[in-house]
C-alpha cells in the first residue's frame, strides 16, 4: 500500500528540500535522459528551476511529441448527481450548501447522453457524482455505466471511493478509467478542508488508488487540488504516489490532472494557487519525469491558458463542459460544482486545436480491442 511509503516522508522536510534546491540539482535533472525520480521532480518544481523554464518547456514538448504525437484527446463530463454527504469547504456540492439536490434518473441520464451527442462526436465520457452512498451508490453508478456503454467507446468515472470488487465489476461493464483525487496530502490540515463525511478520513482516501489498481482498471487518474496547501509540496507527494502506482500496477495507464482552486463563497483561508507560469513549470516537470503519463486540463482553466498548454505537454482536455446535473439537456440555474472558465463550444475547441497544428482525437479506444 502507498500509505507505507507515504508515512516515511514528512511535509516539513519535503518543504525544506524543495526550498533549498540548488541550480546544480536542476541542471542534473534536466540532463538526465532516463530513470528520473522524485528527487529530480522536486528540483524541477522548485523556485530554483524558474530560470530553466524555457529549457524545461522545450524538453517537455519534445517528449510529448515523441510519446503522443500531435494529438489532443477530447472528453466531456456528465454530472449525474450533486447529492453529497461530505462538507468539503471548497466545493459547491458541500452538503451544507442550500441548493436543490439532483440525482438523474435513468431517463434523464439518457436525455443527457442524447444532448451530449448533439454537441460533438464525443466517444470519451467522464461520469461524475457527489459522494452519496445511500442515494447514488455503487448500483446507481453501475447502472449509469451500463447506460453509457452503448453510446461511448470510453467511459471514465469520478465518484466516491469504492472497494476493489466493485471497481472490478464496473470495469467488466465498461468503465475503463477511475479518477480519484487526494485533494491534499497534508494530513495535519486535511480535516480542516474536509470536516465531515467519509471523505474526512485521510487514510481511506489515500488507499483508494491501490484498490483501483488491484481491480486492474485500465487507467488510473490522480491529482491534488492546487491551492489548498503549498502546491509544490502537494505536487511532490502526488508524484511520489504516481511513481508508486506505476511500479506496482504496471498493467494500468495513468493520468494526472491539475485543478487550480479558485476563490469561492465562504472562503476562510488563503489560497496557495500556482500562477500560470508556475502551472506550466509543474506540467513540464511531470512530462520530463513521467514521459508516458497523460496530462489533462479541464474547462476550469481559461481558453488562453489551455491553448498554450497544448503546445507544451497537454494530451487530454474536456470540451463543452457543464458541471451541474441535467445541464446539457435542460437549462438549470442551480449551483455547479465549480465555474467553467473555458466556455467555448466543442467545435470551437476542435478548430483551435487544428489551428495549432494538432489533431483532435474523439476516439482512441474501444472495448473490442481488449
Amino acid at each position: 500500500m502507498f500509505s507505507s511509503i507515504f508515512s516515511k516522508f514528512k511535509w516539513e522536510e519535503v518543504e525544506k528540500q524543495i526550498a533549498t534546491t540548488t541550480l546544480q540539482s536542476v541542471e542534473r535533472a534536466l540532463m538526465k535522459k532516463e530513470n528520473l525520480n522524485v528527487v529530480d521532480f522536486a528540483a524541477l518544481i522548485s523556485a530554483a528551476a524558474v530560470p530553466y523554464l524555457e529549457a524545461m518547456a522545450k524538453k517537455s514538448r519534445e517528449l510529448t511529441l515523441r510519446r503522443f504525437g500531435k494529438t489532443i484527446q477530447l472528453y466531456i463530463p456528465l454530472y449525474l448527481s450533486n447529492d453529497c454527504v461530505n462538507s468539503c469547504v471548497y466545493c459547491g456540492f458541500n452538503h451544507k450548501n442550500h441548493i436543490e439536490r439532483k440525482i438523474l434518473t435513468a431517463s434523464e441520464t439518457c436525455a443527457e447522453i442524447a444532448a451530449i451527442k448533439k454537441t460533438g462526436p464525443f466517444e470519451h465520457i467522464l461520469l461524475v457524482t457527489g459522494e452519496s452512498p445511500k442515494n447514488a451508490g455503487f448500483e446507481y453508478i453501475l447502472n449509469a455505466v451500463k447506460l453509457c456503454r452503448e453510446h461511448f467507446s470510453s467511459i471514465s468515472i469520478e465518484v466516491q471511493p469504492l472497494g476493489s470488487e466493485e471497481y472490478a465489476e464496473l470495469a467488466e461493464n465498461g468503465a475503463g478509467a477511475v479518477y480519484v483525487y487526494q485533494e491534499t496530502y497534508r494530513e495535519e490540515t486535511y480535516k480542516q478542508h474536509h470536516p465531515s463525511g467519509k471523505k474526512s478520513i485521510f487514510e481511506e482516501r489515500l488507499r483508494c488508488p491501490d484498490r483501483v489498481g488491484m481491480a486492474e482498471v485500465r487507467k488510473i487518474g490522480i491529482g491534488a487540488l492546487l491551492g489548498l496547501e503549498d502546491w509544490r509540496i502537494d505536487s511532490f507527494f502526488t508524484a511520489l504516489h504516481l511513481g508508486y502506482l506505476q511500479s506496482t500496477y504496471w498493467q494500468s495507464k495513468f493520468s494526472v490532472s491539475f485543478p487550480r482552486l479558485r476563490p469561492f463563497q465562504g472562503q476562510t483561508f488563503e489560497l496557495r494557487t500556482p500562477s500560470d507560469k508556475e502551472l506550466i513549470q509543474l506540467m513540464c516537470a511531470y512530462r520530463i519525469c513521467f514521459p508516458d503519463v497523460e496530462i489533462a486540463l479541464s474547462t476550469r482553466e481559461s481558453a488562453n491558458f489551455r491553448d498554450r498548454a497544448m503546445m507544451l505537454g497537454l494530451t487530454t482536455m474536456s470540451a463543452g463542459s457543464r458541471t451541474d446535473p441535467g445541464g446539457y439537456a435542460t437549462s438549470r440555474a442551480e449551483l455547479p460544482q465549480w465555474e467553467v472558465n473555458d466556455s467555448r463550444s466543442p467545435a470551437e475547441i476542435e478548430q483551435k486545436i487544428r489551428q495549432n497544428g494538432y489533431d483532435p482525437v474523439w476516439k482512441d479506444w474501444d472495448a473490442s480491442l481488449e
